[in-house]
């Protein structure tokens, strides 16, 4: 298979579907690509209805392309992440990997043009993270749910304000950005350099302003984040973590129990901002995001080095301090509901605290005029506790 042969079919899988986020090869299935969410499959000439070991194979030799190193972890790790490129329609993010003997491909679509902040409709806290000096700004959600988007998004938005050097560690480049006011320069590991740890303990000796580091995997990584963060660097960076709260807890239990003080002492002098994302299906089609954010403040600080308690916890503290940016994920679900982006159901079903969002649909409700309740109308039972008398039923009215 040559590489015109791979191009064409990518092509021809992009102009399938509308809105798509991600093309799959796998064994005994076609050529599929995901669309708002769903799995859809792709009708080719000559058909294909079922992927061979044999065809999924060739296709992965042809993406990695003879890269010795990408084979060889594909080999001894079974799976290898890269990037692919048609040229001026895509680039795709790509992760080839093993499963009973066979091999699968996801390639990952990424937008040619870098969004801005206004673009994506990102909340205030985004705007707040590029004016920030130093510290660590973590962005979170699980896999797809558009990290990489919005921090490419606050590079750009760094990019167009403040003339300083900006150093990126990605696995692979997603979005190559233009120097502007900013002097930019992109990573890729293992082109450039060949862990997220090594890479960050050099960048600090390439005297950046801000640092992004594509994710926070080990230990080490966040070790060396802390120190850089409080050494004056901005460090952005990743996590799949689905809240505030777990982000803490998960860097936490990346040291021996012995260090958790040190490190919780650590967190509340760098931690400026963890922002939490989700999406969530939108009324007629498609997807939206929903955001959680966490600044920094005292109440943050103490939260983080006594841990959450009841009526001090994260979720208390965004709830109570919305004119400082915050915000939970509970109050932008009922403010995505109020401006019609998404079902009653889909707000009751991805709530943090479903109470909160019930009181909160309840308020537009009745904002609206509409019903609140499905039961019917209430009356006072007259007759309860007293005797009852057997009236014959000719007397009766």
């Amino acid at each position: 298979m040559r590489k015109q042969e791979i191009d064409h079919i990518l092509m021809k899988m992009l102009e399938s579907q509308r809105s798509i986020s991600d093309l799959n090869l796998t064994v005994d299935k076609p050529f599929q690509v995901e669309a708002s969410g769903q799995l859809v499959g792709v009708d080719l000439t000559p058909p294909f209805t079922k992927l061979t070991p044999f065809q999924t194979e060739i296709f992965s030799l042809n993406l990695i392309n003879q890269d010795h190193r990408l084979l060889n972890d594909l080999l001894t790790t079974g799976s290898c992440d890269l990037s692919y490129e048609l040229p001026g329609v895509a680039r795709f993010r790509v992760n080839i990997f093993s499963q009973r003997g066979h091999y699968s491909i996801v390639l990952r679509k990424l937008e040619t043009t870098i969004p801005s902040c206004a673009d994506l409709k990102l909340p205030d806290a985004y705007y707040r993270v590029a004016n920030e000096k130093n510290g660590i700004v973590l962005v979170t959600g699980s896999t797809g749910s558009g990290k990489s988007t919005s921090l490419a998004a606050v590079i750009n938005e760094i990019n167009e304000q403040k003339s300083i050097h900006i150093i990126t560690l990605e696995d692979p480049v997603e979005f190559t950005h233009r120097q502007r006011k900013a002097t930019i320069n992109q990573r890729e590991m293992g082109k450039d350099f060949d862990t997220f740890s090594s890479g960050l303990r050099a960048a600090l000796r390439q005297a950046p302003k801000v640092v992004l580091v594509g994710e926070m995997r080990d230990r080490e990584s966040v070790e060396i984040a802390l120190s850089a963060a409080e050494t004056g660097h901005l460090v952005l960076s990743t996590l799949h973590t689905v809240d505030a709260g777990s982000t803490i807890n998960r860097i936490l239990g990346m040291f021996p129990s012995e260090e958790e003080n040190q490190i919780r002492i650590r967190l509340a002098d760098t931690v400026r901002w963890i922002i939490c994302q989700r999406l969530l299906p939108k009324e007629g089609g498609g997807r939206v995001a929903a955001f959680e954010a966490l600044g920094s403040n005292l109440r943050v600080k103490d939260t983080i080095l006594h841990g959450e308690s009841e009526g001090k916890s994260f979720y208390d503290i965004m709830e109570q301090s919305k004119a400082f940016g915050m915000m939970s994920f509970d109050s932008c679900i009922v403010d995505l509901y109020q401006k019609g982006l998404i079902s009653e159901d889909t707000a009751k079903a991805y709530a943090s605290n479903k109470s909160n969002v019930n009181r909160g649909i309840d308020s537009i409700k009745n904002t609206r005029g509409e019903k609140t309740t499905d039961i019917g109308k209430l009356e006072v039972d007259q007759g309860y506790g007293k005797p009852q008398v057997n009236v014959p039923p000719w007397q009766k009215k």
